[in-house]
């Protein structure tokens, strides 16, 4: 057969003169039909070159053949087409991967000087060489040419796991991830099928979006993580240090608020260059840095080595305290969207060491990021995971949106079962996620500016919302469920945060008693849970607060309130308003001076405390602590009638309005010392004033409204309008047990019940003096005769 027969036999056959498949001349529809709807996009954009082969000159060897675009039904027979056959630059559309139509088809361009290590899926190279005539036959035979030219992917930016022959978890999508993301021309990255990834991937790039369209990624055959590194993720994007960096010794505070900061030599420093910042640690612990962020460059003021940030400080950071900067390229917006996440099954440790050496090493999690800025995570929903769900250190302007967790591997070790976690942050916003039986939903360790909102924990006795003390400042939650706890892990940290505020949340517990500065609660309500049926959760329904700027407006506590007082750095007033607690037998609504309350958050509450429209309701035996001054405005105790009293360390109670309901004030005397664990009392003067309308009423265990206990009591009672109903004769107004007195009551009403005083309670130096009052039906046979400091029986209207 001669050359001609044979050309003739292979195009009836369907073959090109080199016993190659034919390439297909195709059209415009045809095209249509392998690409859909997006692939129409691509084929009229200048990426084909802007025309199709219709022509015979148009095909491979044509006067256009640099511009012909040729059709092939798979990668097959893309890596089968002839070297000889191809020009520089022509175009192949690939119908599918193994099979026209099945999702893996894309444009590829023969670049014939390309050395690309072959990938699989944007970079293909061919199989062999060549078909020639065999000696002395007319027989072709194929003879590798070692062509250097290669088949690369014509996209738009968006590349495809179909490119790479991946339909599915039963092939690890590692390499082909690996492809994708370390390609610059790539901005997207789109998954349509499972996936499963067995490598901890690490990429150093910015402006890439991985979206996997709702599918299930899986970690069947996970490596091993490295030794405690909640960063080994599937994914983690990590911003790169560009090397340069200084360290300055201020000479000056930098106040708070303040957003300029001095710089050994301000040269180094560009407008939009990014930089952590990072202060020398208090002596108090390694980690108490009230300034740890990544920050980027505003303005320079080069005449005096100063620096314009775009962060204004939460704290005042004093002269002598040393700040090192180092300039970071951040990996800029990062996205990942739309996963399902398994993760791997770890076994069960249930105790506070490793039960063997990488036992923390076998867990897995989707993504992490460190030195990142405007990265955002939107719609994983995860279960088994073992680190967080979504990691992040020094990053800002980022958003976690729609994330879910449910049944984390391990709760019990430090950092794991968390949805996230966001170490040294800025301008973060976390919104509508959940959690189930996890340990922590959110949690910010030295975070500022940062928003949570619409986001609920159930199973939720681990605290889904913390915050670690590290000096967090300007948080905001709103609209959550959880069990909430702030600045409470320790003095490493710094047991610090300032201007948190909570408003419309639901939690089991409110832990918030460290050194907490200007704690805003508004509409948040702490209710009984339970960890299962009939186990009530240790503490829930509860709510502890630092006494330090603190403002709390319709708030409820089905338990119990107790405030302590751990710093004193705010400039605002203690006010809790139109709130409503319930009170445990035992308890303490303020915390006492005693030996052993010099912790930080059971320190005593020495400042001073407005309380307005409230109640506090159930009271059996609770303890009103070492308040300097205590406001009652409108303010309701409502005891049980056996044993209602609130026993009282208050150095001055006013109390205007509302009152005692079955519930009795019991003097003991007060403090001037906070931490004085000797309980000496130095200053044990205390005082009562009773107006604006108040109201006793019914009986108590002590059978008396208001009491002295202590012998050595030195206390200064003001009756003013108010009225004083006693339930019956046995119960006192007020009852005196010896020490030193005075006692005024003008304009004021007494109904049913006694005075009673004993012991001499009103010796030198003091007065009791009674006048323009009502008494009715009120033994007042325990009052001491009348002298020159006791008048009490003139002016009086009393009826029998």
């Amino acid at each position: 057969m001669d050359d001609k027969d044979q050309g003739k036999q292979n195009a009836a056959n369907g073959m090109g003169p080199d016993k190659q498949p034919a390439a297909k001349p195709f059209s415009r529809r045809g095209l249509l039909r392998t690409l859909g709807i997006g692939g129409a996009v691509l084929a009229g954009s200048a990426a084909l070159g802007g025309r199709f082969a219709y022509a015979d000159n148009e095909r491979p060897g044509g006067t256009d053949a640099g511009r012909a675009v040729l059709q092939v039904a798979n990668v097959k027979e893309l890596l089968a087409l002839s070297p000889d056959s191809l020009r520089n630059g022509q175009r192949v559309v690939v119908g599918g991967y193994e099979r026209n139509g099945d999702g893996g088809g894309k444009v590829v361009r023969w670049d014939a000087n390309s050395t690309k290590a072959d990938n699989g899926g944007t970079v293909h190279a061919l199989v062999g060489g060549k078909w020639v005539k065999s000696d002395n036959s007319r027989e072709m035979r194929y003879v590798d040419s070692g062509h250097n030219g290669r088949f690369e992917a014509v996209h738009s930016g968006v590349a495809d796991f179909r490119w790479f022959g991946i339909f599915g978890n039963t092939q690890n999508a590692d390499a082909a991830l690996d492809a994708m993301a370390n390609d610059l021309t790539i901005h997207r990255i789109e998954a349509h099928s499972d996936l499963n990834f067995v490598k901890r991937h690490v990429y150093h790039r910015s402006n890439l979006e991985v979206d996997f369209h709702n599918h299930t990624v899986t970690t069947e055959g996970m490596e091993l993580n490295t030794l405690d590194n909640p960063f080994g993720a599937v994914m983690f994007f990590q911003g790169t240090a560009t090397g340069v960096t200084q360290t300055v010794t201020l000479t000056e505070d930098v106040l708070e608020y303040s957003d300029m900061f001095q710089v050994a030599d301000a040269s180094p420093f560009r407008i939009g260059s990014w930089w952590h910042a990072g202060i020398s640690a208090n002596a108090g612990g390694k980690a108490q840095k009230e300034l740890d962020y990544m920050i980027m460059v505003t303005e320079v003021f080069s005449a005096t080595n100063h620096v314009r940030f775009n962060y204004k400080s939460g704290w005042q950071l004093a002269a002598g305290r040393q700040i090192t900067y180092k300039e970071i390229q951040p990996a800029v917006r990062c996205h990942v969207r739309n996963m399902n996440f398994i993760g791997i099954p770890v076994p069960v440790n249930g105790t506070s060491v490793r039960p063997t050496p990488e036992w923390d090493q076998i867990g897995s999690n989707p993504v992490a990021y460190e030195y990142a800025v405007e990265c955002d995570v939107t719609g994983i929903n995860a279960t088994k995971v073992f680190w967080p769900v979504v990691m992040r250190r020094y990053n800002t302007h980022f958003l976690t949106e729609r994330c879910t967790l449910i049944n984390p591997e391990e709760r019990d070790w430090g950092g794991t079962g968390y949805l996230t976690q966001q170490i040294n942050v800025l301008y973060g916003h976390v919104k509508d996620c959940n959690t189930s039986n996890a340990r922590h939903l959110n949690d910010f360790t030295c975070a500022a500016y940062c928003m949570v909102e619409n986001c609920h924990g159930d199973g939720d006795e681990y605290g889904p919302f913390v915050t670690h003390g590290q000096y967090e400042h300007d948080l905001t939650y709103i609209g959550n469920s959880g069990l909430l706890s702030f600045a409470n892990s320790g003095t490493f940290w710094g047991d610090s945060a300032k201007r948190i505020t909570v408003k419309k949340h639901i939690a089991s517990r409110i832990v918030a008693n460290k050194r907490l500065t200007d704690l805003t609660l508004e509409d948040c309500h702490a209710v009984v849970t339970y960890t299962k049926p009939g186990t009530k959760m240790a503490n829930s329904g509860s709510i502890w607060v630092n006494m330090d700027g603190l403002q709390m407006r319709g708030c409820t506590a089905q338990e119990m309130i107790t405030i302590s007082k751990g710093s004193s750095r705010g400039k605002r007033k203690n006010i809790i308003d139109s709130c409503s607690f319930g009170m445990m037998n035992g308890y303490e609504l303020a915390r006492p001076i005693r030996a052993g309350t010099t912790q930080v958050g059971f320190t005593p509450s020495n400042g001073e405390l407005t309380i307005i429209n409230t109640e506090f309701t159930n009271v059996e035996e609770i303890n009103l602590g070492s308040i300097n001054k205590l406001t009652l405005i409108n303010t309701w105790f409502k005891g049980l009638p056996v044993s209602g009293k609130v026993k009282v360390g208050t150095r001055e109670i006013i109390m205007q309005g509302g009152g005692l309901i079955n519930c009795g004030f019991l003097f003991t005397g007060a403090w001037d010392k906070v931490g004085d664990v000797n309980n000496a009392k130095n200053t044990p003067d205390q005082s009562i004033t009773i107006d604006g309308g108040a109201v006793f009423s019914g009986t108590n265990g002590e059978k008396a409204f208001l009491k002295s206990v202590d012998p050595g009591n030195v206390i200064t009672w003001s009756f003013g309008d108010c009225t004083s109903t006693a339930a019956d004769a046995n119960t006192a107004h007020f009852l005196i047990e010896g020490g030193t007195h005075k006692l005024k009551a003008f304009g004021s009403r007494f109904v049913g019940g006694k005075y009673a005083v004993s012991g001499g309670g009103f010796g030198g130096g003091s007065y009791l003096f009674v006048n323009s009052v009502i008494e009715e039906n009120v033994d007042r046979s325990s009052l001491p005769a009348e002298a020159a400091g006791i008048r009490h029986s003139a002016g009086n209207l009393t009826l029998a």
